[in-house]
């Protein structure tokens, strides 16, 4: 079923009896990204009966129910009217500052990236350290955050034989996107640097630091200072509210 306002469309798609996607389309676009992370966040406020979860990706919500609960015709009733109600201009965002050491062994595709962008080592860090990144997704792993905003001038294939496991924290562009690595896994992107955060820990009482909707600027440090957060195990992450 397929609805719109004046400027965005979107359609309900069922998930069998136990969740509802809303597809707001195929675009990567800030303003639908801001849509779905306002809606998610104003179910999560309504507490809506039967609701278990929300999970928001870069242009669609998928909302997963009890059954016992609501009925999914009632469900999307309730979603109707947030979708046409809820304000999507946040008049404050939450902003990360990610301590990141680039390159050598912490960064290995950075010469590489470099060459291909026709960059120095030194301008492409400049470039990517000059972005404040929306987090438009955490998924693929636990904490796992794609980052829309990367300068054209750092857009660059994926690498054509994916490596089978790159190190927890590892700090990656591939395609348009960047992103911040939680755990170690699996991985076709270019390996810039790594940061010393974890955005991942099973032990923490927020097990995943970032949400979808926040933003993420990147810090340069020396590889003495990674040494050094990453030995401190209860470093955290500086961050501002920023109009």
């Amino acid at each position: 079923m397929e609805m719109a306002d004046n400027s965005v469309r979107w359609e309900f798609q069922p998930v069998a009896d136990q969740a509802v996607n809303i597809d707001f389309g195929e675009l990567i676009d800030e303003e639908i990204n801001l849509r779905i992370t306002s809606l998610a966040a104003a179910i999560n406020n309504k507490r809506l009966t039967g609701v278990t979860a929300c999970i928001p990706t870069y242009r669609s919500l998928t909302v997963a129910y009890d059954s016992a609960l609501i009925r999914q015709s009632h469900l999307i009733e309730r979603l109707k009217e947030l979708i046409t109600t809820v304000k999507t201009e946040a008049k404050t965002r939450k902003c990360w500052y990610l301590p990141v050491c680039y390159g050598g062994k912490y960064g290995v595709d950075l010469p590489a990236s470099a060459q291909t962008l026709a960059l120095s080592p030194d301008e492409l860090i400049r470039l990517h350290t000059a972005t404040c990144y929306r987090i438009y997704m955490i998924g693929f792993m636990p904490g796992f955050a794609y980052l829309g905003g990367l300068d054209a001038r750092l857009h660059i294939p994926r690498r054509t034989a994916p490596r089978q496991s790159v190190p927890a924290g590892s700090i990656s562009i591939g395609g348009i996107q960047t992103a911040v690595g939680s755990v170690a896994a699996p991985s076709g992107w270019h390996l810039l640097g790594q940061t010393p955060v974890k955005s991942f820990d099973p032990l923490r009482e927020q097990p995943f630091l970032f949400t979808a909707g926040e933003y993420i600027e990147f810090v340069p440090i020396k590889e003495n200072e990674y040494v050094k957060l990453a030995d401190d195990r209860g470093y955290m992450p500086d961050w501002n509210l920023r109009a």
